[in-house]
């Protein structure tokens, strides 16, 4: 992790800019990074996009499973407690060869330049590999790159050095990644199909594009009453999430596919159109919030959820239908 430089670190090809969505969110995009950095195939690890649901107000904000990294690579994601200058606690473990995945406010981050950077406070997650307190400077990991930031920025995360210590200030909620010397002994096809079954069966019981497309008119008739720009909040809360989770379920099909695993073709092609179909739907929504009128888009959803039908179906019939050996 060391020898990463910012100015030269390359994308993994999941973030590729001819991706229907190169980015996902920021826990996902994270650690696809993280992982492809300490030399690991991240793809392996996408069997969890099966669970995605409906929450209601949201599509399930998708995340890469602790337990399923642990198994696959050996990283052990654990709680840091914070009592001491938050800094003190990131020089410490940074120290020992470890990451340091914290949340922060994304006002302070200049890879954001142009969304949030010095405009607004969005709480986004950051993979600490590398602080220098005397030159005010950390290298992070951030949705899909690898950047560093320094000076006011570096203040900004941290506080200044002489800032005293505010007990009744609430400390960020940080964790940290402990590398294993060597990486487990497997056969990574057979732990990834392994956990794709386990997660299969933890699916949605019902459709969730079905309950999306039930609950779209109310979602409307709120979205009638909203200023333009709010187009941006609802579509990172719902087409995006279900676009990117589905593109990378494709992926990691596809990837498999490449392994010798047969029959996923159908489940692949399903979910790409399912990401396709949320894209086109974003562009749609970002028109009809300008016109208030929402017509077609309740179809778009149906057409989703019909596509979700046949990627379970075809996963079904292939794992669920035969003896799998158990993933838990």
């Amino acid at each position: 992790m060391l020898a990463l430089d910012p100015a030269t670190h390359c994308r993994h090809a999941l973030h590729a800019s001819d991706r229907r969505w190169p980015q996902t969110n920021c826990w996902t995009d994270l650690w696809i990074e993280i992982v492809a950095a300490l030399g690991h195939d991240p793809h392996a690890m996408l069997g969890f996009t099966v669970m995605q649901d409906h929450e209601g107000d949201q599509a399930t904000f998708f995340k890469v499973q602790t337990e399923d990294m642990e198994r696959l690579y050996g990283l052990r994601l654990l709680e840091l407690s914070i009592f001491d200058r938050f800094e003190t606690h990131v020089v410490e473990q940074c120290r020992r060869g470890r990451i340091v995945v914290v949340e922060v406010d994304g006002h302070f981050l200049p890879d954001t330049l142009g969304v949030s950077y010095r405009t607004t406070h969005p709480k986004t997650t950051i993979g600490v590999t590398r602080i220098d307190p005397a030159a005010r400077r950390l290298d992070y990991f951030h949705n899909d790159g690898f950047f560093a930031l320094d000076g006011e920025d570096y203040d900004g995360l941290f506080g200044r050095a002489d800032d005293p210590v505010d007990p009744a200030k609430l400390p960020p909620y940080c964790e940290f990644v402990k590398i294993p010397a060597q990486a487990p002994n497997l056969d990574l096809r057979a732990e990834a199909v392994a956990l794709l079954v386990r997660h299969l069966r933890r699916r949605p019981a019902s459709n969730p594009f079905a309950a999306w497309a039930a609950d779209f008119p109310a979602h409307a008739r709120d979205l009638a009453t909203r200023p333009p720009e709010w187009f941006h909040t609802y579509a990172f809360a719902l087409p995006r999430q279900y676009g990117a989770n589905f593109e990378l379920l494709a992926s990691h099909l596809r990837w498999l596919g490449d392994r010798g695993e047969t029959g996923l073709e159908p489940a692949a092609e399903a979910a790409e159109a399912i990401a396709e179909t949320a894209k086109v739907f974003q562009f749609k929504l970002a028109r009809a919030m300008a016109r208030k009128k929402f017509d077609g888009l309740v179809e778009m959803i149906e057409a989703m959820a019909a596509d979700w039908e046949r990627v379970m179906a075809a996963l079904d019939a292939k794992y669920l239908g035969r003896s799998v050996r158990d993933a838990a």
